[in-house]
């Protein structure tokens, strides 16, 4: 299986811009710039997109370890911050609360960390994975 993207860049740098379109079209002619990127402007930032991608793969691979240890998410709500530092993606902190019968906490959190390492975009990432995770009972 492959998946794509497509950035289109006009402009200088710091006065131009981009679209991003990806193959569903869920973002389609998205735009991005300088400004969504360094400052307060309208759109989206390439580190912003990768948040999205850890948090919805990572929340992905955590359901599959719990069910595959017999266990029914009732729901998992994941936030990733990305950490950019001059230049360069320097972290990704996956911030989860987990609704989930039955399991037991310390299982719960071997699970996070297995799902924090081995998701494919945790993979792809060269830089530091954190994670805090809370259970929370119904």
């Amino acid at each position: 299986m492959k998946r794509n993207a497509t950035a289109v860049w006009s402009g200088s740098l710091k006065e131009g811009g981009g679209k991003i379109t990806t193959q569903s079209n869920v973002l389609s002619n998205t735009q991005y710039s300088f400004k969504t990127r360094f400052e307060d402007g309208i759109g989206t930032n390439p580190e912003e997109l990768v948040a999205a991608a850890h948090a919805g793969c990572f929340t992905m691979q955590l359901t599959a370890y719990i069910n595959e240890a017999g266990y029914n998410v009732a729901s998992i709500e994941t936030k990733c911050d990305i950490d950019f530092q001059n230049g360069s993606i320097v972290g990704s902190h996956l911030s989860v609360l987990a609704r989930i019968d039955d399991i037991d906490t310390d299982v719960f959190q071997q699970l996070v960390k297995k799902a924090e390492s081995n998701c494919p975009i945790s993979r792809l990432l060269n830089t530091a994975i954190t994670s805090s995770a809370t259970l929370v009972r119904s």
